[in-house]
């Protein structure tokens, strides 16, 4: 069978290596910005100053607002600041957190992005923004949002806590595994997606082995790029659905989330994306299915199994069902409400991941 596909290749500059953040003023220099806002989140100050240093009297103001999921208040007022400081862009210093506020401002006055991640989440690399409002979290597309130059150190993820890098990079793997059977994915994001989760799959039991590891540092951000690049290119399914309800509806953490839900959503995407378990097999350690090795690659290194640890009621079911089919995602199977409850109360329970009738 010949392929036919559409690829737009996505319009940003990359710089990874380690101690290129010494190099942020260049990437700004390409952009010719002279007064930027550095963002990051609560207990990122530290990370937030040292860039501060690195770009000088470039810096207008450090601010330390960035929290998860985005919510509409908090993107307000950042963008106020922005404004109120003459800001001509925006530096994002951690994880989705950080990123998405620099989005919620982008948005709001089209300033341009420069990403400094310190996390696996890939939030970099697409034109996908989220604001959460009331407890319902709003996702777009626009190319305003996607970050114009992004600066990969590894040096900068080598104090992410051993935890937090393990469901950062599932989350990650996430990514590519959507990417694999997305409508518009294409044999360039393909390959991307199964080297990518290659990449993270292979790194994050050496970083759980020993944190410091530079190499392995190294291969889980490599990961993280060319997992967050798959996502930039590709529709979202039904995993990235219930991560966005989970997360808007009731706050729960959101590396977490997707750690979780993963092999569940791909166990029931398995039987209708033949193509995607082959990449996953060849791209995942051990047997089994993909959905299944995933599984018990989040059990062995010490992740989060279940939606009841990360703080979910079980009577909160039936309300997540609601936000996902009332408002569905592409999918390459059918979603029904009786099946986004049967994954819900599996994931809930942290059951083996089964793909249902």
């Amino acid at each position: 069978m010949m392929n036919e596909f559409v690829y737009e290749s996505l319009p940003m500059r990359v710089r990874f290596g380690s101690g290129t953040l010494a190099l942020l003023p260049d990437e700004l220099d390409q952009l010719s910005l002279k007064r930027v806002l550095v963002l990051c989140s609560p207990g990122q100050e530290n990370v937030g100053e040292l860039v501060a240093l690195v770009l000088g009297d470039r810096c207008a103001d450090v601010r330390a607002d960035a929290v998860m999921h985005v919510p509409a208040e908090i993107a307000e007022r950042a963008a106020g600041v922005a404004a109120e400081l003459h800001a001509d862009g925006c530096v994002t210093v951690g994880g989705g957190s950080a990123i998405g506020l620099g989005k919620a401002i982008a948005l709001e006055h089209g300033l341009p992005i420069v990403a400094v991640p310190t996390t696996y989440a890939g939030s970099e690399m697409t034109p996908v923004w989220g604001v959460t409002t009331d407890g319902r979290k709003e996702t777009g597309r626009d190319s305003r949002v996607l970050p114009r130059s992004v600066v990969y150190d590894p040096e900068l993820t080598a104090t992410l806590p051993v935890g937090m890098s393990v469901t950062s990079g599932i989350n990650a793997i996430a990514h590519a595994v959507e990417g694999l059977y997305a409508p518009d994915a294409t044999p360039i994001v393909s390959l991307m997606a199964e080297e990518g989760a290659r990449a993270l799959a292979t790194a994050l039991p050496a970083i759980v082995a020993d944190p410091t590891a530079p190499a392995a540092r190294s291969d889980a951000l490599y990961g993280a790029w060319l997992c967050g690049a798959t996502l930039g290119a590709t529709t979202m399914s039904l995993h990235h659905k219930l991560c966005h309800a989970l997360g808007g509806t009731l706050n729960l953490p959101h590396a977490e989330t997707h750690t979780v839900i993963l092999p569940h959503a791909l166990a029931f995407n398995e039987p209708y994306a033949p193509i995607a378990v082959a990449a996953l097999s060849r791209a995942l350690p051990g047997d089994g299915d993909p959905a299944t090795r995933l599984a018990r690659l989040a059990r062995d290194l010490g992740a989060p199994t279940s939606l009841a640890r990360l703080g979910m009621q079980e009577t909160d079911i039936d309300r997540i069902v609601d936000e996902v089919t009332s408002r569905p995602y592409a999918n390459p199977r059918p979603v029904t409400a009786d099946a986004v409850r049967s994954l819900l109360h599996n994931a809930w329970a942290g059951r083996e991941p089964v793909s249902p009738a």
